[in-house]
């Protein structure tokens, strides 16, 4: 057997692996900060799919599905973590205006 083809199906189970604990971590995860990491880590495990794909199938059009999905990924990891800024300044903001008003 080939050694490349040997290491592209460990990583292929390897990479199936760790969507399953990412995925694990998106249900269960206590907070959203935990959960929109999964859902990065889980973007990421899917790109390394689509690349290993890719070598095992020799299509490079593979390759530009992972590009693709890697942009939408960091877009979607950028709008989450902006959402979570301002869920928390929302959150904050009539704390602080109760605090200035008592004084």
């Amino acid at each position: 057997m080939d050694i490349l083809a040997t290491a592209v199906d460990l990583s292929f189970i390897l990479v199936m692996l760790g969507v399953v604990f990412a995925f694990v971590r998106l249900v269960i995860g206590p907070t959203l900060s935990d959960r929109v990491v999964a859902l990065d880590m889980m973007t990421v495990l899917l790109v390394s799919f689509c690349g290993l794909y890719a070598i095992l199938s020799d299509d490079t059009a593979f390759i530009d599905v992972a590009i693709v999905l890697a942009l939408v990924g960091f877009l979607a990891t950028v709008a989450l973590a902006r959402f979570v800024e301002r869920r928390k300044a929302r959150a904050e903001a009539p704390a602080k205006g109760e605090e200035q008003g008592n004084d």
